[in-house]
């Protein structure tokens, strides 16, 4: 009888500790990605992201995370960085001067995720409500010494990895000062070009490449009726990047909140703002749905010294104050400024993001937590 005992209670312990040993491993694999997902707001810093929780009708998705970080974000000269050296930071994990696009301090071409991951069969995917040629967008697929280079930039789209993109800039690819339409070069390389509208996933889940060049210059505003162009994009890449089980990167980026913080316009700003937080939303419902997909939302820098202040009125003898039952948005500059950003992570990984680092440190990080 106690023999029995004793073999009824060594099965457990070894049930136990293989059971503990499944747990572990279930837990390894959890912890690692298998998707990437960046949304990089351009130009949002605290401030940009608070106006989410005063302006929005129900609670942000910028509420959904728990871990949150922050990044420094000087560029390798100068302590303010622009969208150019802030993207190739995310993009190349190295500082560059301001206006680089993939290039080192020397020029020299600096690798990129996309050029990386795409050699260990992750899919790609680029977004952006500016022209895709644009600085942020540009820093995951170009190299090129100046962002004011879109021509040029056009050229390496169409020579990338990229699976997929979506966002304005048709001009640079079929109205160019040399007369090439680029658009033909797409097709040459396996691309599906639409010009006009997204499509549905039905429609293009059969095709080997797709983009989508949908306005001459960038996307219209928000407040022009560009409506949730970010989120379908978001929603119809994730589809279309995961249609056959492979792993995929994809950056979105909410390109003109940025440009609202350049011209001092609140409204402009708050409204492109709501959209990314849609956005972000958009990202975190795939996330959670699949399990397997780690979302970053950061920006570059932030833009304007956007300042949820106290409304100022004036009494009726002409003498201003402070009513602090209603905010009056306000600015400090026309230009960037030089602080901190957050960064929030969700899904497997997302711890590695908690902490102060670098804006180079999210290439980084990316590498280290997925294995590629």
């Amino acid at each position: 009888m106690l023999m029995k005992i004793i073999r009824i209670v060594l099965t457990c312990l070894v049930f136990a500790l293989a059971s503990c040993k499944s747990t572990q491993k279930a837990q390894k694999i959890a912890s690692t990605p298998k998707n990437v997902i960046l949304l990089i707001s351009d130009g949002t810093g605290l401030s940009q992201i608070s106006s989410a929780f005063y302006f929005k009708d129900q609670m942000p998705n910028y509420a959904r995370f728990n871990t949150i970080g922050l990044i420094k974000t000087s560029s390798s000269q100068e302590d303010v960085t622009d969208s150019a050296a802030g993207a190739t930071a995310f993009a190349c994990g190295i500082k560059t001067y301001n206006g680089a696009i993939g290039v080192d301090d020397d020029k020299a071409d600096a690798k990129n995720l996309v050029e990386l991951v795409s050699q260990k069969n992750v899919k790609t995917g680029m977004i952006a409500t500016s022209s895709i040629t644009h600085a942020t967008p540009a820093s995951f697929y170009a190299h090129t010494a100046s962002r004011s280079s879109e021509e040029k930039i056009a050229e390496y789209l169409v020579d990338s990895d990229i699976d997929f993109f979506a966002g304005g800039g048709l001009q640079y690819f079929n109205k160019r000062k040399d007369n090439q339409n680029l658009l033909n070069s797409f097709k040459e390389k396996g691309f599906t070009i639409n010009t006009n509208t997204l499509d549905v996933f039905e429609n293009i889940k059969s095709k080997k490449k797709v983009g989508y060049l949908l306005a001459e210059g960038s996307m219209p505003k928000m407040e022009d009726g560009r409506k949730n162009f970010l989120s379908q994009a978001i929603d119809l890449g994730t589809q279309y990047l995961s249609k056959d089980k492979s792993p995929f990167f994809m950056m979105a980026e909410g390109s003109q909140i940025d440009w609202g913080g350049h011209n001092n316009d609140a409204p402009y700003l708050i409204s492109e703002l709501l959209d990314f937080d849609n956005a972000i939303g958009k990202a975190l419902d795939y996330a959670e749905k699949e399990g397997n997909t780690l979302v970053i939302v950061t920006s570059d820098h932030e833009t304007g010294g956007f300042t949820l202040a106290a409304k100022k009125k004036k009494r009726d003898d002409g003498s201003e104050y402070s009513d602090y039952s209603e905010i009056g948005p306000t600015f400090s500059t026309g230009g960037h400024s030089a602080t901190l950003i957050p960064v929030f992570a969700f899904g497997p990984g997302a711890e590695h993001f908690d902490g102060i680092y670098e804006n180079t440190a999210i290439f980084d990080k990316i590498l280290e937590v997925t294995g590629w």
